[in-house]
């Protein structure tokens, strides 16, 4: 039986529900991109940064838990075009031969990377902040754009509400499929981006609260217990290790602190250079982490949750537990299909 939801998007993928899980670094490992996959959804991976063997690894272990497919995230801002696109073509080509479905790209320019991807056997999606920002990845080749709102936590690479760029995007890339991202958590979310021309949704806040994801429990707590007031949209408060990139998080002692100093710029600010605790990195090595540098508070996060970068999007507010994959992606799909029955209410003079 179809889903209810079925987009072409879904024939794009090979899947049954246009619902994707976004890959959130370190929180988004084999686990959850597997389970997301197996539920009919589309999981993917993070896999910024890592080394291409390694990448490999992981796109293996994520095909030994599912059949279903699945792809892997790439952030591709760099400063240094050449020496990176390179690593990032390694990257695209491990995945690839793993056995990766997709490749979704964050934040630059897609157009080197896409001969690559190709050759690799990758269906490629790009997530934009803008409808011109998709029109460009369009020309480039791209197979479909993930429109991105400003109530995404995380980096954002959005000024303006979802609910402006989506419908603009849709416009600007027809008939590429576009799905949409930032402040969507339930199923009455989907049903609006839906019926606003989106083919589907990239979802974050709502899959890091849940149980495959890696993710410190104090973290999922955190995002359950908050409502969109909590979250907080910042230019460069978190940007050790990524500059020049906005992002929103949960408030915290951190964010209390800087506020409460004047909002000083990097260099300047309380607490500067010291060290909030410790995590493991994917070669198993403990390594200190930076006041204000970025990074995801995993399961084997040591350190004062207080002073991390807790990232969230304003979905939090509809984020009430944490529960399976599966059971979060059949509770979306029955939602959104019983919102997109309801009768559209029809105003009267």
């Amino acid at each position: 039986m179809p889903s209810p939801l079925h987009t072409p998007l879904c024939d794009l993928l090979g899947i049954e529900h246009p619902i994707l899980s976004v890959g959130m670094a370190a929180g988004a490992g084999a686990e959850l991109a597997a389970a997301v996959s197996t539920a009919g959804g589309f999981g993917v991976l993070g896999a910024s940064g890592m080394k291409p063997e390694r990448l490999r690894a992981e796109v293996e272990r994520a095909r030994s838990l599912t059949e279903r497919p699945f792809g892997i995230n790439l952030i591709i801002d760099t400063d240094e075009p050449e020496p990176d696109r390179e690593f990032f073509r390694a990257q695209i080509a491990a995945a690839g031969a793993a056995g990766a479905k997709a490749v979704v790209l964050f934040w630059g320019d897609p157009a080197p990377l896409l001969t690559a991807a190709r050759a690799a056997g990758l269906v490629v999606l790009i997530q934009v902040g803008s409808a011109e920002e998709a029109a460009n990845a369009a020309a480039a080749g791209v197979d479909a754009v993930i429109a991105q709102g400003l109530e995404a936590g995380g980096h954002v690479r959005a000024t303006r509400s979802l609910w402006e760029v989506l419908p603009e995007t849709v416009q600007a890339v027809a008939p590429l499929p576009v799905l949409a991202s930032g402040g969507i958590g339930d199923g009455t979310g989907i049903a609006r981006a839906l019926s606003l021309g989106a083919q589907g949704v990239s979802l974050g806040t709502r899959f890091i609260a849940s149980t495959e994801a890696n993710a410190h429990p104090e973290y999922q707590r955190r995002v359950v217990a908050s409502s969109a007031a909590d979250t907080v949209y910042t230019e460069d408060l978190y940007d050790v290790g990524w500059p020049n990139a906005p992002h929103r998080t949960l408030r915290n002692g951190t964010y209390e602190e800087w506020v409460a100093a004047g909002r000083p710029p990097p260099g300047q600010r309380p607490g500067e250079g010291t060290v909030i605790g410790r995590r493991r990195l994917s070669s198993g090595d403990y390594v200190e982490w930076p006041r204000y540098a970025v990074g995801v508070v995993t399961r084997d996060f040591e350190g004062d949750f207080d002073q991390a970068p807790l990232w969230a999007g304003e979905s939090c507010s509809v984020v009430a537990d944490v529960k399976p994959a599966a059971e979060i992606v059949a509770e979306l799909v029955r939602d959104a299909a019983a919102a997109l029955a309801q009768p559209v209410a029809v105003a009267k003079d």
